[in-house]
């Protein structure tokens, strides 16, 4: 049986819209001609006369957060506690078996910008694919933005999903979810604009804060979800181990049967 791979992850770049400006990741480039000397560092003497070609070797130096390209955030990035009370977990905490499992693909592409996605509509869409949701599954959600990566419209594109929506599949047993858009809630402009009239903070990270009542993960900035089936495929999403830290970098990647 062959296996056909479908990469779910974002390039991190240097200028490409994926984060706001004062997020954005740095990366530094450093060619073959410019590290001779670097490894001279190590070897008394050397000169490019005796490297091949005169060439060192290639290196990068890179400034990121660890919400930067296509990452997982642990339960310790959305409150210090989980599970209604308990210390939450940070990224190198999270249980391995939660990052690889089978996949299910919500299609919300037809949700407006700023939406946020309730339990009927994650209902009506598991309906109209004909799919139960299990325990172990791993949830993602493919919105307008993920046709907008890389462009100035990404960070405002999409719609997110809610905190009543998130409780909804974690009272069944989905411990990761996914989104190809900037946060798993709805993008922070619209719902600025709903706090400006409403004044009513439960509205904020929703569905983030869902993880104080039971704990999860769920990966942003997934790429490619629009060529997935609806399930019959694996996720696999293992993060970075960065001790304590409240996210890991995950080079996520669907896998299908064929």
């Amino acid at each position: 049986m062959a296996r056909r791979i479908i990469d779910l992850s974002i390039a991190l770049e240097n200028d490409v819209i994926s984060d706001p400006p004062m997020m954005q990741p740095e990366i530094e480039y450093f060619d073959h001609d410019q590290t001779v000397g670097q490894m001279a560092g190590f070897f008394d003497g050397l000169t490019a006369n005796d490297l091949p070609d005169g060439e060192g070797w290639a290196v990068e130096k890179v400034q990121l957060s660890t919400h930067n390209g296509t990452h997982l955030d642990a339960p310790w990035h959305f409150a210090s506690t989980m599970d209604g009370g308990k210390r939450a977990i940070t990224i190198d905490e999270v249980p391995l078996e939660w990052c690889i499992g089978p996949g299910v693909k919500l299609d919300f592409r037809h949700l407006e910008d700023g939406h946020v996605a309730s339990a009927e509509d994650v209902e009506a869409e598991l309906d109209r694919i004909g799919h139960e949701v299990a325990a172990g599954d791993i949830v993602v959600v493919n919105t307008r933005a993920g046709a907008l990566q890389g462009s100035d419209q990404y960070l405002n594109a999409g719609c997110g999903v809610g905190r009543e929506a998130t409780l909804w599949l974690l009272e069944r047993g989905v411990r990761v979810t996914g989104t190809d858009a900037w946060s798993w809630d709805a993008p922070f402009v619209h719902t600025a604009k709903r706090w400006a009239e409403t004044r009513d903070p439960t509205i904020i990270w929703e569905g983030h804060r869902a993880g104080r009542d039971i704990g999860y993960c769920h990966i942003e900035k997934l790429h490619n979800l629009e060529v997935l089936p609806p399930f019959g495929f694996e996720i696999i999403c293992l993060p970075v181990k960065i001790k304590a830290a409240s996210a890991g970098w995950t080079r996520a990647v669907a896998v299908i049967d064929t």
